[in-house]
């Protein structure tokens, strides 16, 4: 009886020890960080599938100074795909550069085609306020039509929600979330502000401001990182960069981070939280008509950053 009792209890401690052992608790900040870790990237992939996402962008033209006329019949200037109206519009810009230009909408003769709209309201002849932030929108045949300052001069953006590229979505492709990935930077501002220029993939350069530069260490090494602010954005700090992993399983040009802010501000050394498990792809990874910055030399680091999106396939 007592050598069957030993038997079962060794047998027992064998099953004990083959077992794998379980693993560590998830911390309530690590399970708070995965939770918007997941949110954040299924906000991505909505965003990109959106009717007026960037997979949407099938044309990107250049406008002359003069009259240019746009539609889908052979003799306009602007091109657009069928089933758009014949003639469209009339996009006539004067004045030599964008700061100085005048973008005016005029109709086409006979009026505007039906259904076409300009920002979503019934269109008038006049001129345009072009901005980024919130640039007019024509919509006309399913298609969305954009005028934008780049560089000296101004383009047409074309978007159609009904793309072979939207409809063909299945999703974006990440890393697996890592912890490693997250660190804190020291942050060094710049006194005064930097101006970088930023080139972009379509020839055209970039002033923007550049505050300071972080400073942190990853896979025992230390390195530096030089945010830009873009726009009128305040709020965040804008990454551009490349990584060695650009070579192999992420977006060749490189690709875009957002961060908060400095905990003591802009103006002040302190300290910064980066998570690289929050890298994304520029626009120029899903189309080839977007206009995408380029990472400045000092933001092209000598290490592999498995961490974020990783490079964009349809299928």
């Amino acid at each position: 009886m007592r050598r069957a009792s030993l038997l079962v209890g060794l047998a027992l401690l064998l099953t004990l020890l083959a077992a794998p052992l379980a693993a560590p608790a998830q911390t309530a900040d690590e399970a708070s960080w995965r939770t918007n870790l997941d949110a954040w990237r299924a906000q991505r992939d909505h965003e990109i599938a959106a009717p007026d996402g960037w997979l949407t962008l099938i044309g990107l033209e250049w406008l002359k100074s003069g009259v240019n006329t746009v539609g889908s019949a052979p003799d306009n200037s602007l091109r657009l795909p069928a089933p758009a109206p014949a003639h469209v519009a009339l996009l006539t810009i004067t004045g030599k550069t964008p700061e100085t230009a005048n973008v005016q909408l005029l109709a086409p003769q006979g009026g505007f085609p039906a259904g076409l709209t300009l920002d979503g309201r019934t269109p008038r002849e006049g001129t345009l306020k072009i901005s980024d932030a919130h640039p007019p929108a024509i919509t006309v045949g399913g298609l969305s039509l954009v005028v934008l300052a780049r560089g000296d001069h101004f383009v047409l953006r074309i978007k159609d929600a009904n793309s072979p590229t939207r409809t063909g979505f299945h999703g974006l492709h990440w890393y697996a979330p890592d912890l490693a990935f997250r660190v804190t930077a020291r942050w060094i501002p710049y006194q005064p502000v930097r101006v970088e220029s930023i080139a972009t993939v379509i020839g055209t350069t970039l002033q923007l401001p550049a505050p300071g530069v972080a400073e942190f260490m990853l896979k025992g090494k230390v390195y530096l990182l030089e945010p830009v602010l873009e726009g009128s954005d305040k709020t965040h700090l804008f990454f551009i960069l490349r990584d060695e992993t650009s070579k192999t399983t992420t977006y060749g040009a490189g690709r875009f981070l957002l961060t908060g802010l400095p905990d003591h501000g802009l103006d002040q050394p302190g300290s910064l939280e980066i998570d690289f498990n929050r890298l994304y792809n520029p626009p120029c990874a899903y189309t080839p008509y977007a206009t995408c910055p380029l990472p400045p030399e000092k933001n092209r680091l000598p290490v592999t950053i498995e961490a974020g999106e990783q490079r964009y396939s349809s299928e």
